[in-house]
């Protein structure tokens, strides 16, 4: 399974719960989709990777990943402190080169 490298590292740097290292795989004008909230640009999206940080402590699985008309759709297993760990969520990424330009959680 290939994932593509910003994705790549951005599994890696959630799983040792780098938030530095997470944000460095976004654009500085990035936009996050999380839980019917939307978090625009760099500031606004450290303090949704610093909130769930450390109130889940998530750790991802890839299970799967696929590539349709630019868009990357990862499948991911999300384990950590919330109810009903695990869950299989669905991220759909758009990329901008090597950065992740927009990232969409859905369950």
């Amino acid at each position: 399974m290939q994932v593509p490298g910003p994705l790549a590292g951005y599994v890696a740097a959630q799983n040792a719960r780098s938030v530095d290292a997470m944000l460095a795989c976004f654009t500085d004008d990035a936009v996050v989709r999380d839980e019917r909230r939307e978090y625009r640009g760099t500031s606004s999206i450290r303090g949704w990777m610093e909130e769930t940080t450390t109130k889940y402590h998530p750790r991802l699985e890839v299970l799967d990943v696929s590539t349709a008309n630019g868009q990357v759709l990862l499948r991911v297993s999300v384990s950590g402190t919330f109810a009903g760990s695990p869950l299989r969520l669905r991220y759909d990424v758009t990329l901008d080169r090597d950065r992740i330009a927009r990232l969409e959680i859905d369950g």
